[in-house]
């Protein structure tokens, strides 16, 4: 009797070593694992005007009504330009995204939409989507001087109209990035996070 206690109570605790290993090797896989989705900013391209330099300057009439919508010189607020598209999937589900920053950030920031294309077509969409609220460009130039090739792409200038954060955003956590990036003076959070492991 007494030695089958001790068998099972050596046995109870190989079980329990077992478990243990198992549970630090589960561990060191899900920091592995953390380390290979790290919070990801927005993705940069490299092309077009670079971070930290100035914005190219524009002066465009805004989509509705005959106000004109200057990007680029100095200003009172910070601007993040977003590129989008009518028919763009993931530019419609940041739409509510955008609303929620331009209400929350307002108080340094300004929200321009830009695209280009037909005109018909982006009344139609603005109408819908209910885009009074935002400044709406429809000109090929910020798209040709930023050199935008895929949507939904943003570009944040500071308040002297210099270019402090700018790539790829197909979500909150990336559009976010560029305000991150634009307080820590990086030019992106992930050129943040690669500092910090070098």
């Amino acid at each position: 009797m007494n030695e089958a206690l001790m068998i099972s109570n050596v046995l109870l605790w190989v079980a329990v070593l077992a478990a243990l290993v198992g549970l630090f090797a589960l561990a060191r896989q899900i920091g592995v694992l953390y380390e290979r989705v790290a919070p990801m900013g927005a993705l940069m391209m490299d092309t077009g005007p670079k971070v930290g330099e100035p914005s190219p300057v524009f002066e465009l009439p805004n989509l509705v009504g005959n106000a004109r919508v200057t990007i680029g010189r100095p200003g009172d607020k910070s601007t993040l330009l977003f590129f989008l598209s009518p028919t763009c999937p993931v530019c419609k589900k940041l739409l509510p995204i955008l609303r929620s920053v331009n209400n929350t950030e307002k108080d340094w920031l300004r929200v321009v939409l830009t695209s280009d294309g037909e005109q018909p077509e982006h009344l139609a969409f603005y109408e819908k989507a209910d885009l009074k609220e935002f400044p709406y460009l429809l000109s090929s130039e910020p798209g040709m001087a930023y050199r935008v090739a895929k949507l939904p792409y943003a570009v944040l200038l500071n308040e002297q109209g210099r270019i402090v954060a700018k790539g790829l955003v197909n979500s909150r956590e990336q559009l976010e990035s560029l305000f991150t990036a634009k307080e820590l003076g990086v030019a992106s959070v992930q050129e943040f996070i690669d500092h910090q492991h070098a």
